[in-house]
């Protein structure tokens, strides 16, 4: 009996611990990514610093890839599943409505430019959505 609460312990620590890791490399994603948009406006006009913010938010951004799918490897096969769907329907979304709205850009049938921030924030709410979908389906 105790091995199974052990394991019960031992899979929410380890859990928590992926969860954190992947909140820490999400944050200092978002601000290298902060760093590397508003740096040149507001704090240097260098191309190579430019550059360099660029390559570092990258690297820090591929540390986050690894922490997320670490995340995901810890998670139980329910989890997984609802993390799967919600990605799928994500990803789905993000394709067909992004080549749409671009398409629109290019033909001039809308007058504002596709602007990439409106389909990373399409594609987050999706996935937002598609795993509060999943919760309420699998309970």
């Amino acid at each position: 009996m105790n091995d199974s609460n052990t394991d019960c312990g031992g899979f929410a620590a380890r859990n928590k611990k992926n969860t954190l890791r992947l909140g820490y490399w999400t944050g200092a994603w978002l601000i290298t990514m902060a760093i590397a948009v508003f740096g040149p406006i507001l704090l240097w006009q260098d191309k190579v610093l430019t550059g360099a913010a660029i390559v570092i938010n990258v690297a820090v951004g591929i540390g986050m890839i690894v922490a997320n799918k670490r995340h995901l490897e810890g998670l139980d096969e329910l989890q997984q599943k609802i993390q799967l769907e919600a990605m799928a329907l994500a990803l789905g979304v993000g394709l067909v409505f992004g080549l749409g709205y671009s398409t629109m850009d290019v033909t001039n049938l809308i007058s504002a430019d596709a602007e990439i921030s409106h389909l990373v924030m399409l594609i987050g709410l999706t996935y937002g959505a598609g795993v509060i979908i999943g919760r309420r389906k699998y309970q």
